[in-house]
C-alpha cells in the first residue's frame, strides 16, 4: 500500500508547475485522488476478473473426478417418477428454549410403487414442504419388499408390533380389496396389495401403525422362501408328494 501511495504522489508534480500556490496545491490532491480512485478500480476490476476465473474452474469437470453420464441421471429421474408419496400426518412441533420457542413442523409421509416396494419417512423442518420432502427422502432409504402372490395378496397372516402398535394382517380373496383404514391402508395400497385385511390393534398412532405394517410385512415369507430355507422342494413342505 505505501508503494502505491509512493507512486500516487510520484505523479502530482507532473500536475503541478511553477509557485505553489493555493490553486496548485489544490490541483495537486485533485491529481492525487484521481490517482488513488483508479487504483482502486482497477484493483476491482482484478477481483471480479479472479472470481469469474474461479467459477469457471470450478464448473468445469476435474479430470479425477468422473461426471454420471446423461442416460444415469434420465434414469434415476423415472425411478423417482415411479415411486408416489402420500402424506400421512403432518403435525405442529413446538420446542421450548432459553430465548423462548421454537416451531417446527414434523411430517409422516408414505412412498411406494404399487410393485412390492413400500417405505415410511418421518422428518421435520422449519417448513412444511421441507418437512414433507426431508420425510420423502428418508422413506426411501428405507424401502422395503411385499411378498404378494398371485392374487395381489399375503402369502399369509401375520401381526406386526412396534411400540405400543399393533397390527393384525390377513390375506383376503381376488375381488375382496382392501379393508383396512387409517395408516395402514395407506402403507398397503401403495405397496401394490389389492385383496387384504388389516386392522389396528394398539394405539392409533399413525407413525407407529405404518412402521408395524413395515415390520409385519418384512416378517413375511413365500413358499419358495421357506423351501429354500429348510432346503426341500416346494411339494414337499406342501404335503403335495406322493
Amino acid at each position: 500500500m505505501a508503494a502505491k501511495v509512493a507512486h500516487a504522489m510520484v505523479a502530482v508534480p507532473a500536475c503541478t508547475s511553477g509557485p505553489r500556490t493555493s490553486s496548485t496545491v489544490r490541483s495537486s490532491l485533485r491529481c492525487f485522488t484521481a490517482a488513488v480512485r483508479g487504483q482502486s478500480l482497477q484493483q476491482q476490476q482484478r477481483g471480479q476478473a479472479r472470481s469469474q476465473r474461479v467459477a469457471a474452474q470450478a464448473r468445469a469437470p476435474r479430470p479425477g473426478y468422473n461426471t454420471p453420464p446423461a442416460d444415469e441421471e434420465e434414469q434415476r429421474e423415472e425411478e423417482d417418477d415411479s415411486f408416489q408419496e402420500r402424506v400421512v400426518q403432518i403435525r405442529r412441533v413446538t420446542k421450548v428454549v432459553k430465548g423462548g420457542k421454537q416451531l417446527s413442523f414434523r411430517a409422516v409421509v408414505v412412498v411406494g410403487d404399487e410393485a412390492g416396494t413400500v417405505g415410511v419417512g418421518c422428518a421435520s423442518a422449519s417448513e412444511v414442504m421441507g418437512a414433507v420432502a426431508k420425510a420423502k427422502v428418508d422413506a426411501k432409504r428405507n424401502l422395503v419388499s411385499v411378498p404378494l402372490n398371485k392374487n395381489s395378496s399375503f402369502p399369509h397372516k401375520v401381526d406386526g408390533i412396534f411400540g405400543a402398535a399393533k397390527v393384525m394382517l390377513r390375506p383376503a380373496s381376488d375381488g375382496t380389496g382392501v379393508i383396512a383404514g387409517g395408516a395402514v391402508r395407506v402403507v398397503l395400497e401403495l405397496a401394490g396389495v389389492k385383496n387384504g385385511f388389516g386392522k389396528q390393534l394398539g394405539t392409533a398412532n399413525p407413525l407407529n401403525n405404518a412402521r408395524a405394517t413395515l415390520e409385519g410385512i418384512k416378517s413375511m415369507r413365500t413358499f419358495q422362501q421357506v423351501a429354500n430355507m429348510r432346503g426341500l422342494p416346494v411339494a414337499d413342505l406342501m404335503g403335495l408328494s406322493a
